[in-house]
């Protein structure tokens, strides 16, 4: 055991700061003597050293604190996540006082290339040349774009965030471009521009069958979306939908179904503009329609996240909820697949991080799944990591 003195002595980190850190619970004392002084023993020694190396990476204490005090916070694979971060910012502060000292030898050096990530600002700008079709589609336009990536170099912070999540998901910043440039050609862009044209066509009633049911669907809006006369013309729709476009026929085509359908029911913007075009409450009316017509049947990940959640008194560790995790690691795994899509070899553990830690998504995730349920998540997806790792 040690005193609070020799602990400051040996750190370097102040009396002070040490009764802060104890006020605020990021690292307690292992035990109070008789006279209420703080003993600290090995355990506490080796957790206050994983607070240093947070705190290196820049992490506020409140983050850390979230970090440290998640159920089955593994130590050894923080330390290889932060093995990883540390030497990234040590190669980048080499580079920066390999330039310092040839600047002090006399050298006429003007070189800003240590300052950012060179790699993958130059990926941002050949993707322009190679993908110019698929930026314009995701961005509305080339300008656009360009602001995108200058906004990226000028935002406080930024490329530092973007490095962090590179090495944390992708393992270094070369495989975060080669994913991200592997992506571009992915079937990503391919589907969002059909379910573009998809919904184009809709508006413009540019398929003759399908303008017809439309019509017949929402000629009464006052009928029950559910009933047998409005079912069938759903279904025939549904029909239509799968035989005429590739997107709702590949694979996951239901699941891409079912996705539109949502359209219809949540998405205010698609919802004014449907309404605009049928009349009010035209938009509701459909989605409930085609709803009906999937006979409950709805993605697989949906009903998994769904089991997952249904009782957050459950341990997370347990056999139940760890096979479900696992169903959802794979369909995932297959989505990516079919997809060609490249998510980086430590994604779990990225994904894991932000249910537990990002603001957002924990905003999201509890308001779609209860309250606590994204920390629920995160807390399952990093016990099934951690013991797939063992």
């Amino acid at each position: 055991m040690r005193t609070i003195k020799e602990v400051s002595d040996l750190t370097g980190i102040s009396v002070r700061m040490l009764h802060y850190y104890d006020k605020i619970d990021l690292l307690k004392p292992s035990k109070l003597t008789d006279k209420g002084y703080r003993l600290y023993d090995t355990g506490a020694l080796l957790t206050l050293q994983q607070i240093l190396f947070f705190k290196e990476l820049d992490l506020s204490l409140k983050e850390i604190k979230e970090i440290i005090s998640t159920p089955n916070f593994n130590k050894k694979q923080a330390l290889i996540n932060q093995q990883k971060l540390l030497t990234l910012k040590r190669d980048r502060l080499n580079d920066l006082i390999e330039l310092v000292n040839k600047i002090l030898k006399g050298e006429k050096t003007m070189s800003f290339e240590k300052f950012d990530m060179t790699k993958y600002f130059n990926a941002l700008e050949e993707l322009k040349k190679e993908h110019l079709k698929e930026i314009i589609s995701g961005f509305g336009s080339i300008d656009k774009y360009n602001d995108f990536i200058e906004n990226l170099k000028t935002k406080e912070g930024t490329v530092d965030k973007i490095a962090t999540m590179a090495i944390k998901q992708y393992g270094s910043i070369e495989k975060y471009v080669e994913g991200m440039k592997k992506n571009f050609n992915s079937e990503v862009f391919s589907l969002s521009e059909e379910f573009a044209n998809f919904k184009k066509a809709f508006l413009e009633d540019s398929h003759p069958k399908l303008k017809e049911l439309y019509k017949k669907l929402t000629a009464d809006l006052s009928k029950n979306p559910t009933s047998k006369e409005i079912n069938q013309l759903a279904e025939e729709i549904t029909k239509i939908v799968k035989e005429d476009y590739r997107l709702f026929k590949m694979d996951y085509g239901d699941d891409h179904w079912y996705s539109m359908i949502q359209l219809f029911l949540l998405f205010p913007d698609w919802i004014n503009k449907v309404d605009e075009k049928y009349g009010k409450g035209a938009s509701k009316f459909i989605g409930k329609a085609l709803k009906n017509c999937l006979d409950s049947k709805q993605p697989e990940l949906k009903t998994l996240n769904e089991k997952l959640t249904a009782d957050l008194s459950k341990d997370p560790a347990s056999k139940e909820i760890q096979e479900i995790v696992k169903k959802i690691v794979e369909e995932t795994q297959k989505e990516h697949e079919s997809f060609n899509i490249c998510v980086g070899e430590n994604y779990w553990e990225y994904t894991s991080e932000l249910y537990l830690t990002n603001t957002t998504m924990i905003k999201a995730n509890d308001m779609k799944y209860g309250k606590n349920a994204s920390k629920y998540i995160g807390k399952a997806l990093k016990i099934y990591c951690e013991n797939r790792l063992t």
